[in-house]
C-alpha cells in the first residue's frame, strides 16, 4: 500500500450503502455483499483510505430513543415523508460493543473486509467514540464507576442533561453524553475519565479495534482533553491521548489517528499525537466567502497544514451541492483539496447529491445526480492523483495589485507545488463573486532563459510566457468570478 504525504480518503455510511445493496439483491446484504467492482471503482479514483462509518453494535435503548425523541423524528421525516419506523436503525455512535454490528454480517466480515481493501492498495479506516457509549453498554451495570454520575437535584434541574437508571444495585443517576456548549446526546452516557481505570479499559478497546483496521477517526476527541473535561464536569483527569495513541503505535507503528475537532484545538490535538486533525476553519471560511480569511488560513505553520483533514462535506455537514451553489462549489473545492493535508471526501460528494442523511438512519434516500458536479469531480481525482499533488512541496503564494488601485488582487488565493525532479504546478481561484486581476509573484529564481507553456490541467487553455517576464513582474491573471486554474509550467 502506499503511503502518500497528502493522502485522500472516502468516507461511507456503511448501514445506509448496505440498505441501497440489499434492495439490489433482494436480501440483507452484509459486508460480504460489497461488489469487488465497487472497491475497484474507489482504488481507481485515487483514494488511499476508505472510512467505513458505523459498523459497531449499538443498543437497543439507543434504537427506542432514535424512534422516539420528537426533534429527531422531525429531521427524518424531512428525509423521507414515508418513514418506517425499520428506517431508524439507532445512532451508529451510541456504542455497545466494538464488535462488527450483527447486521453487517459475522465479525469475520469485517476482517474480510479489510483484506479486500488491502488488496487495492486501500485503508481501512473506523470509528472510536472516546466520549460516551450507549446506554446499555456491559459497563453500565459493571462499572457504573466508569461514568459520570449525577444528583438527584441535577437531575431534577437539567432533565436534558441527566438520566435516572435501574441497575442491579439500585437507582442511579447518570450524566448523558455532552459537549459544554450543548444538550446531552440522550441515546450516550458519559463517560468519566477521572477514573484511571477508565482510561485503561478503553486502551484496551483501542488495542482490540486496532487488530481489524489501519486508522480510527476519533469522535468529537478534544472533549477528553483535560482542561475540556475539567471545564464541563468539573473533574481533574490525566492526560488520555498521548498514552493511547503512544500504546497503540507501541503495536502498530503505521496506525493512523485522525480527530474530529473545534475550537482551534487542532494543534494541540497533532501535539498530543493525532496524525490529522479536522480543518473546519477552512471549511468555515470557504462558506463565508471571504478570500483574504481563506488566504490567511494559510498562513499557519508547515507542519500544522500537512496534519490538516481538508472537506467540503461530512456526515455532520450539510451536502456541499446544497449549500454551495455550483460555481462557488467548484471554486471551494480546488482550494481545499489542492493544498496540503489529508483530503476527505464524503460518499455521494462526488456525484452532487443534496439529501443530508441522520447518523440514526440506515435507508438510502434516491436522488438525482448532477452531471456537471460529476465531470468536474472526476477531472479534479485525475488531476489530484498525480504524485505532484499527493507527494511533493506545496506552498502559498503571494498575489500584488495589476495596476494602482485594483483592489480585486486581493480576492486570489494562489498555491505553487513542485516535485524533486522539476515539476512545478500553479494553483490560483479568484474566490469573489466579480472578475478580478493581479499579478502572482512566482517562488522559482530559475525561470530566466527560458519559455514556458502553461497549460490548464482543469480545463482546455494553454499560454506561453517567457522566464524573464515571469520573474520581472509575475504571472499576470484576469479571471471572472470563481473561476480558476491549475497551471501545469512545461
Amino acid at each position: 500500500m502506499s503511503n502518500y504525504r497528502y493522502p485522500s480518503l472516502y468516507q461511507i455510511n456503511t448501514r445506509v450503502w448496505l440498505s441501497q445493496i440489499s434492495t439490489q439483491i433482494g436480501r440483507p446484504a452484509t459486508l460480504d455483499d460489497i461488489p469487488d467492482l465497487e472497491l475497484d471503482k474507489l482504488a481507481d479514483l485515487g483514494f488511499d483510505w476508505v472510512y467505513f462509518m458505523s459498523v459497531w453494535q449499538i443498543g437497543e435503548v439507543g434504537r427506542k430513543v432514535s424512534r422516539s425523541n420528537p426533534i429527531w423524528l422531525a429531521e427524518y421525516q424531512a428525509t423521507f415523508p414515508d418513514l418506517q419506523e425499520e428506517d431508524i436503525c439507532g445512532s451508529g455512535f451510541a456504542i455497545s460493543d466494538y464488535t462488527l454490528n450483527r447486521s453487517l454480517g459475522e465479525p469475520e466480515s469485517l476482517t474480510r473486509l479489510r483484506d479486500r481493501l488491502h488488496q487495492r492498495g486501500l485503508k481501512l479506516m473506523l470509528d472510536f467514540v472516546p466520549n460516551h457509549t450507549a446506554i446499555d453498554h456491559p459497563w453500565v451495570s459493571a462499572h457504573p464507576d466508569y461514568y459520570v454520575s449525577g444528583t438527584e437535584a441535577q437531575h431534577a434541574k437539567q432533565p436534558q442533561n441527566y438520566f435516572k437508571l435501574d441497575l442491579p444495585k439500585g437507582l442511579t443517576i447518570f450524566a448523558y453524553g455532552r459537549d459544554p456548549y450543548f444538550d446531552g446526546w440522550v441515546d450516550t452516557l458519559q463517560l468519566n475519565y477521572g477514573n484511571p481505570n477508565l482510561q485503561i479499559a478503553l486502551i484496551n478497546e483501542l488495542l482490540k479495534i486496532s487488530q481489524w483496521c489501519d486508522g480510527l477517526r476519533c469522535d468529537m476527541a478534544m472533549l477528553v482533553l483535560p482542561e475540556i473535561f475539567q471545564r464541563t464536569w468539573g473533574i481533574e483527569i490525566e492526560p488520555f491521548w498521548e498514552r493511547a495513541i503512544g500504546k497503540i503505535k507501541a503495536n502498530y507503528p503505521d496506525f493512523t489517528f485522525m480527530a474530529e475537532v473545534y475550537w482551534d484545538l487542532e494543534w494541540k490535538l497533532q501535539q498530543r499525537g493525532f496524525d490529522y486533525t479536522y480543518d473546519k476553519r477552512l471549511y468555515d471560511r470557504l462558506h463565508a466567502q471571504h478570500p483574504r480569511s481563506v488566504r490567511e488560513h494559510f498562513w499557519a505553520d508547515l507542519d500544522y497544514q500537512k496534519k490538516s483533514t481538508r472537506f467540503l462535506e461530512n456526515h455532520d455537514e450539510p451536502r456541499a451541492a446544497a449549500t454551495f451553489p455550483t460555481d462557488i462549489h467548484q471554486a471551494a473545492a480546488i482550494v481545499t483539496f489542492f493544498c496540503s493535508g489529508l483530503r476527505f471526501f464524503h460518499q455521494g460528494q462526488l456525484q452532487g447529491w443534496k439529501t443530508k442523511i441522520s447518523v440514526h438512519l440506515c435507508r438510502f434516500p434516491e436522488q438525482a445526480s448532477d452531471r456537471s458536479l460529476q465531470e468536474f469531480y472526476l477531472n479534479l481525482l485525475k488531476v489530484l492523483n498525480q504524485n505532484l499533488f499527493r507527494q511533493d512541496n506545496w506552498q502559498l503564494l503571494q498575489c500584488k495589485p495589476a495596476w494602482d488601485d485594483n483592489w480585486t488582487w486581493d480576492s486570489f488565493i494562489a498555491f505553487a507545488w513542485q516535485s524533486q525532479d522539476g515539476k512545478r504546478a500553479i494553483v490560483v481561484v479568484n474566490y469573489a463573486p466579480h472578475q478580478s486581476q493581479c499579478y502572482l509573484a512566482l517562488p522559482w529564481a530559475d525561470l530566466s532563459n527560458q519559455n514556458y507553456q502553461l497549460k490548464d490541467l482543469m480545463g482546455t487553455a494553454t499560454y506561453k510566457h517567457s522566464g524573464e517576464s515571469l520573474l520581472d513582474s509575475g504571472l499576470y491573471l484576469d479571471l471572472p468570478a470563481w473561476r480558476y486554474h491549475i497551471f501545469e509550467l512545461l
